[in-house]
Formats: structure tokens, sequence, C-alpha cells
């Protein structure tokens, strides 16, 4: 059940909250109170008290005191909202990483109100969404829930200074927004003892069916042989969990543009083959990420009515050794008739993302955007809270806009193209490899190569920010991030005419 968000615009005594967040700026001459709204005795008092406190208004610092005269609630919490001169876009992620902080780091309490001092409807819908966002927790499988374990917040009041009714709707899309983002998330802290690419494709089928024009067809492994699917066949044909390949399309009345998301669905990633050690299979659970992604962002476009058909391709295998799996020097056929000899089948996300961008491409549509957990060249060159963008320069652009608006970072990387010739092969048309150096761009190079002429596209390598192994932040949790699934929203919603 998801948590209920609603708008407080009266006094703060007739708040109904256990817990009342109040935001606190980093200023010039130290840390005070973005909002007015308590009296103003008591406003004074905290401001007196916040240095001594150790208040800095530092992001993610937050701090507990009994409630005040004038606030209804019990105990009073203060957030950092970092400094008080960031503007536009800037204020607004840091407004909803302080959101998603309170709440996270209040999970167990089932009625809290945010007062960050904030008037207009980008405010609102930045505080909402990082407030649904950081309250998220997962009891993950037991047998019985565990003490450790403390739940969302029943209901979040946003305290604003805004009509009621202009602020609504952008309570409704921070909503949909933020529980699409955390379905994601769920799905990849899965374990692949529960979730592989059949137990994938029904667990989309069951939800597709709560959507009128929503619809979902899957291509099992039979199929996917027959009709020359051979990079999804190839990379699971190793497993006894065949691959499947799962298209899922909003279909609204009037469309405007046509929308591809591919997503790279490797539900466990041993290196097949070209064997990982075995330190570095830890976390591969999170390998299926931007399927997750593809597909709630699917979902959240028919929930927000968005005037833009969404084609989502999740591309689902399992990555596996065995006498049955690729060899490295075997040559698959690509969806497009294009042959591919597999040097390292640890490189295995690329051909089964070759072949659901060249499925897309038959359909000629507006523009394909791909997201995969791909390289971790870019994890090692962006490190884990930024993801690495390539492709064409109106749509990076475009995609790095809406990412902006979503709270999560991107990094433009180009596509050299001197590189491709390091994937010449003497017995194929490409190879899954190419030069050690620019590996990251080798990844994106080989994806173009998929993509139908005249196309425009975009590949999201989420490696980095898609699984948190460090500790929580913000809105975001430990393991998975559902990074992306608001990015892909935003940038569907950009073609809305």
């Amino acid at each position: 059940m998801s948590t209920a968000l609603s708008l407080h615009t009266n006094d703060l005594q007739s708040l109904n909250a256990e817990v009342l967040v109040l935001g606190v700026f980093s200023g010039e001459d130290g840390p005070y109170l973005a909002s007015n709204s308590l009296p103003d005795d008591s406003a004074q008092s905290i401001n007196k008290l916040l240095e001594s406190l150790g208040a800095t208004g530092a992001l993610d610092q937050i701090l507990r005191l009994p409630g005040v005269e004038g606030a209804s609630s019990d105990i009073i919490a203060l957030i950092g909202l970092g400094s008080d001169t960031t503007i536009d876009q800037e204020r607004l992620n840091a407004l909803r990483f302080a959101a998603g902080s309170a709440t996270r780091q209040l999970l167990g309490t089932a009625h809290i109100a945010l007062d960050f001092g904030i008037t207009s409807r980008d405010e609102i819908e930045a505080v909402a969404h990082g407030a649904v966002l950081g309250s998220f927790s997962e009891e993950g499988v037991r047998s019985k829930t565990a003490d450790s374990v403390r739940d969302e917040a029943e209901s979040i009041t946003i305290v604003a200074k805004a009509d009621a009714s202009e602020a609504e709707p952008a309570l409704v899309r921070a909503v949909i927004l933020g529980e699409a983002t955390k379905d994601a998330r769920r799905l990849v802290n899965m374990p692949p003892s529960h979730l592989y690419p059949e137990s994938f494709a029904n667990l989309a089928a069951e939800l597709v069916k709560d959507y009128s024009d929503v619809s979902i067809e899957v291509y099992p492994y039979d199929r996917l042989l027959k009709e020359g699917f051979g990079g999804i066949a190839g990379v699971g044909q190793g497993s006894p969990r065949k691959p499947a390949l799962a298209v899922v399309k909003y279909t609204p009345e009037t469309p405007s543009a046509h929308v591809a998301l591919v997503g790279k669905g490797i539900t466990f990633d041993t290196g097949g083959n070209s064997l990982k050690p075995a330190a570095s299979m830890m976390t591969m659970k999170c390998d299926m990420a931007g399927a997750a992604s593809v597909l709630h962002a699917v979902l959240a476009a028919s929930e927000l009515e968005i005037p833009v058909e969404v084609t989502g391709y999740l591309c689902l295998a399992e990555n596996m050794p065995g006498g049955a799996s690729l060899r490295p020097e075997d040559i698959i056929t690509i969806r497009d008739g294009r042959t591919v000899e597999v040097l390292n089948t640890d490189a295995e996300g690329r051909l089964v993302m070759a072949d659901g961008i060249a499925l897309a491409s038959e359909s000629n549509p507006t523009v394909i955007l791909d997201i995969a957990t791909l390289t971790g060249a870019a994890m090692a060159a962006l490190g884990l809270r930024t993801a690495a963008l390539m492709g064409d320069e109106d749509i990076r652009d475009r995609v790095q806009q809406a990412g902006a608006k979503s709270g999560e970072a991107y990094w433009q990387i180009p596509l050299e193209s001197y590189l491709r010739a390091s994937m010449n092969s003497p017995v194929a048309d490409i190879k899954n490899m190419g030069s050690r150096y620019g590996s990251m761009m080798i990844a994106g190079l080989f994806l173009q190569e998929f993509v139908g002429e005249g196309i425009p596209w975009a590949h999201l390598d989420i490696a980095g920010p898609a699984f948190n192994e460090e500790g929580a932040y913000g809105f975001t949790p430990k393991e998975g991030t559902g990074f992306g699934t608001a990015t892909l929203v935003n940038f569907i919603e950009s073609y809305a005419q």
C-alpha cells in the first residue's frame, strides 16, 4: 500500500503528525529555519538553539527536539536543506533530497509532516517526490519480520503556502513517479532464486492486467530461436531457466510520438564461461535494473495518461557457465541479421540489448532510448551516483534535462568513431569486445550499430547508480535504487504535445 500524501495550508496547530520536520538552511551567518509557519517566539527559540545543537543545515543532517508551542506534533525534526543560495533546478533537487532524507531517517513513524517554507507547484512536487522515495522499506525473504525492518509512513503531509487545487496534480504526479521507482527497486532487490527470465515476464504480465491501455507480448526461448534473436537466446542458452523477451506497450488514444525503451534484463550474471571471480558476482542480481526501470516507466506513463505511445523491450536472460553456454569465439546472429564474434561471454549485456534495439528499430519509433547496467568502466569513471549518457546530441540533452528534473545525475560521454575499428572481426560483422581503453565508449558504439538508420537514439549506462553498495543517503536506500525510472518518465513526457 502506498503512502498517502496530502497538502496542508493552515497553521501547524491543526496538523495530524507525530513528527513535524522543519527545513534548516545553511546561511552565510549560520543555520536558520526555512519556514516562518511557527509562532515568532517558538521560531526564535529554535533558531537560537541551532548552532549549539550542532545543526549546520547540511544535506542529510537530521536532529530531533521536543515539540514546541504552536505545533501539534510531539517531536520536531530538523533536516538540512543545504545552502540558501541555491536556485532553480539545484534548489528543487536539494528539496527533493532533503525530503527523502527526512522520511528515510524517520522510517517507523506513521504520520510525518514536512515544512520547508515552500510555495510553488514545482517545489511541492519536488518535496512530495523525495518524501515518497525516502519512505521505502522492504522485508526481503524472511519467515518472520525482522526487528530491524521499519514500516513506511502511512501518511506524509506537505506544508505549503499554496492553492490546494493547483497543487493537487503535483502530489498525484509525485506519488506515481515515486511509487514507480520504488517498484523498480523491489524488482532489483529480488534474489535470483526468485527472479529469473520466466518469472520476470510472468510478473510483468500480471502487472499489465491492471492497465486497460497497456499490453504485453512475451517471446519464449523457442520463438527467440525461430525469429533470429541470437543475442538473447545465445546469452541465456546455458541456463536451465531459459531467456525471454517481453514487449510491454502503452497505447494512448491519440499519441503525439512513439518512444521505444530497451532495458537490459540479466537476472543474474556469473560472466558465463568467461567466469567472474566470486567476489565480482556479488550484487549481480542487479543486472536487470534497466529492464525494471523500463517496465515501471511504461506503467507510470499509463497512470499519468501521457499522450505518447511507449513500447518497452525487456531483454531477459540468465548468464550462466556450462557445456551448453556460449563460448569465446562463438558467432551469433542478431535479429537484424548481422553476426557477432563473441570474444568474452561476460560482455553479454550488449548482446541481449542488440536484439532489443534491432526489434525496436523495426517499428520506426520517434526515438530509441536504451538503459543498462552495462560497464564497470562507467562506474570507474563516474562513481556510484552518476550515469553515463551517450548517443545523439539532442537526445542526450533531452535525457539530461529529464534526469535533472528527476534528481538523477548523468554525464555526457562522446562516442569517438575511431574506436569502432577495434571491434572489427576477421570472421564476423563485429566483435563484442574492442580496445581495452575507452571500453565504456566501445560498449556504446557496439549498441549504436543496431539502431535503425535515421532513428534518434541515446544510451544510458547506469552501472554505477543502479545499486547502492554504500550507506543510504538522501532518498536513496541501500541496494536497489530504481535509478532511471523517473528519468524515463520525464523523457517520455517531453514528447507530449
